[in-house]
């Protein structure tokens, strides 16, 4: 091959350790290193792009300085088989198995090709300018690994024992004392006490790094609580952190400061072994679902179009449930898969990072589950593989062979980066709540529209809900019509019997059947409650009632399973029943304001007037997150100066028997 011309034109560096770099899978699709073809990473901005289409187009689309890019083929080397004793207690929270690394577990290809040479890319000869960039693109923290360990850092905090801490004086640690434990000769798994300068070794973590609990005991020994792992301190000065005291993992915002005490310049550290988050995230993802019925009988693989399942990513079945019911629909499929937008937005965006577009990645869900191109038996190099793959021909086709493996599935890490950011709950690890995360990615993707009347898939959820309100004295009346794209429904509870289980205990409490047409008779019955009349001017008694004032094309429920247990409330499983294919909702229609009928006058902070204040945002959000209605929530706002949510929660764990307080 001849030298290629661009290599000396195009300015190249090392990806930083903080750089996103996008090495596993396609920014706009779900084509990864995995695959036969692998994938294209920039060498200019380490975008990752399939072979397909999406790596020549960011070329095209980037300029010229784009045109280097370094093709990754990864596959796994044989699995050997597990030294690890079945007798071994198990694994506790700091006990945790480091796997081997990525470059011990995968063997990797790797390719240069310049897409300015020809079209498709043309490959390259090993250059010395060139291989130190893409064996640093090797080494680096993936874009997806970053997000998984930022997303479980969240969960950590500061104490008072990491704010408050006091040190002896100043002196220099030589680095002969940071390279083994001072009471063993372990050289990895250390942690230096942020007190006095000690470093002794962590606990055993069973299969991997070895230690002997002495960095506990000096703990122990002499109340000094606070420990940072060397190996993990970084030159940002992040690093993990131990709370003895605690008994849990910490964030240092003062770690310079306090390695400096003894002569440890934080900005020339270099990171050297995994963190803990690091670790857990390895731990929590190995965590797979059992593929069998309630009867025990092992599931049929599906493969094919719109069979496609989203992979655990420790957290995620919130998300999974909500995105494969949304994409079952023919709004978002044409929306985000089918429509000549959803098909022409590549070629169209003008994002330099696909990965921040909210509609690449909508579209790229849409492709990874409807596509039938991921819905393929898994490969036997991949982890957990049983059987072989089909031929390509094959592979395509909808069938049921229990021979096969389970598909691999794909896994929607950008996806949930993207639409968690700035979240406070859906940008963590914490399980979540399937209703709020369709409200949250309602709202996301309305904020995201850009012209005016463009539907984003949402408006086939819209519906009225018409709330009335009458004045059993002077028999006024108040309507206020609220715009939903989800209806919330209270479900009666009523025990039937506790299970027992081998041992002759009380188990799991078995609960009445409920169908849905009596929750929502429940939701649309009129209810008595105590009013201050504006009109009557003195407090009265007035019924409410909400029933439907327009319909969706859609009708998502979400079923308030809530039971309160010890004045803290409680999910409960209350199966719900739909006894006909068709569910008929005209019983439950509001008829609108008669001509009979004498509106009651306005008045300020009336949670049935339009009128109303801004409420606490945040604190609504956890409200209504607990399954109480919008007008509930807004009343015990009222009621509790509109502060936070667990003064409002006390107030309706209060009023639970007000007369009408159990509807809206």
């Amino acid at each position: 091959m001849s030298e290629c011309p661009h290599i000396s034109s195009i300015t190249l560096s090392a990806p930083s350790y903080n750089q996103t770099v996008h090495r596993e899978e396609c920014t706009q699709c779900f084509d990864d290193q995995d695959g036969s073809e692998g994938i294209d990473v920039c060498l200019k901005c380490f975008n990752a792009g399939c072979t397909r289409l999406h790596a020549a187009l960011h070329a095209d689309k980037a300029g010229s300085q784009h045109a280097l890019a370094v093709n990754i083929k990864r596959k796994r080397k044989p699995i050997p088989e597990s030294k690890r004793d079945s007798g071994e207690p198990p694994m506790k929270k700091l006990a945790i198995r480091e796997e081997a690394s990525e470059a011990e577990k995968y063997d990797f290809e790797t390719r240069v090709r310049c897409y300015a040479c020809q079209e498709g890319g043309k490959l390259l000869e090993n250059s010395d300018k060139i291989q130190p960039i893409v064996q640093a693109v090797l080494a680096s923290m993936s874009s997806a690994q970053q997000s998984e360990v930022k997303a479980w850092e969240e969960e950590i905090t500061s104490c008072q024992h990491v704010s408050s801490l006091e040190q002896v004086a100043p002196f220099k640690l030589e680095p002969s004392g940071l390279a083994t434990c001072s009471k063993c000769d372990l050289k990895q798994n250390l942690w230096l006490c942020l007190t006095c300068g000690a470093l002794g070794c962590g606990r055993q973590q069973f299969g991997g790094i070895g230690g002997n609990g002495h960095a506990l005991s000096h703990s122990d020994e002499t109340g000094h609580g606070v420990a940072v792992k060397l190996g993990t301190v970084e030159p940002e000065g992040t690093a993990d952190i131990y709370c003895y005291t605690c008994n849990d993992a910490r964030l240092d915002p003062h770690l310079a400061k306090h390695l400096g005490n003894f002569g440890i310049e934080v900005s020339e550290q270099t990171k050297t072994e995994k963190s803990m988050t690091e670790l857990q995230v390895e731990q929590n993802l190995k965590f797979d679902f059992a593929m069998t019925r309630e009867d025990g009988k092992e599931l049929e693989p599906l493969f094919g179009p719109g069979l496609t399942g989203l992979r655990n990513l420790g957290n995620s079945c919130y998300m999974a449930s909500v995105l494969q019911s949304l994409f079952a629909l023919p709004d978002f499929a044409n929306r985000y898969y089918e429509s000549a937008d959803a098909q022409s937005h590549a070629f169209l965006c003008t994002s330099t990072d696909p990965s921040t577009c909210l509609e690449c990645q909508m579209i790229k869900i849409g492709d990874g589950l409807l596509s039938g191109r991921y819905s393929v038996p898994r490969a036997p190099e991949t982890d957990d593989a049983q059987f072989s793959t089909p031929a390509p021909s094959e592979a395509a086709e909808t069938r049921k062979d229990p021979q096969l493996a389970f598909q691999q599935g794909i896994k929607p890490i950008m996806f949930k980066t993207l639409i968690g950011k700035n979240h406070e709950e859906f940008k963590t690890m914490r399980q979540q709540d399937a209703d709020e995360f369709l409200k949250h990615l309602f709202e996301t993707l309305e904020r995201s529209v850009k012209s005016a009347g463009e539907d984003v898939g949402v408006s086939g959820f819209k519906f009225g809900l018409e709330n009335r309100l009458q004045c059993l004295e002077c028999k006024g009346v108040r309507y206020r019509t609220e715009e939903q794209d989800a209806l919330s429904i209270p479900v009666p509870t009523k025990e039937l019997e506790k299970s027992m289980d081998v041992d002759g205990k009380e188990g799991k409490v078995e609960y009445e059947a409920v169908k849905i047409e009596d929750c929502l008779s429940i939701l649309t019955g009129e209810q008595e409650l105590e009013y201050k009349c504006p009109n009557c001017k003195k407090d009265v008694k007035a019924i409410q009632s909400t029933k439907f004032a327009t319909y969706p094309d859609t009708l998502a429920i979400h079923a308030r399973r809530f039971k309160l247990v010890g004045w803290v409330p409680q999910k409960v499983d209350v199966p719900i029943t739909i006894d006909n294919e068709t569910l008929s909702l005209d019983a439950f229609k509001g008829e609108g304001k008669l001509e009979s009928e004498i509106d009651l006058p306005e008045i300020k902070d009336d949670p049935t007037s339009p009128n109303l204040p801004e409420f606490n945002a945040a604190a609504m959000a956890q409200l209504e997150g607990m399954g109480f209605p919008t007008i509930r929530c807004q009343k015990a706002l009222l009621a509790t100066g509109n502060s936070d949510a667990e003064a409002a929660m006390n107030w309706l764990f209060g009023h639970m028997e007000d007369p009408g307080i159990q509807h809206a």
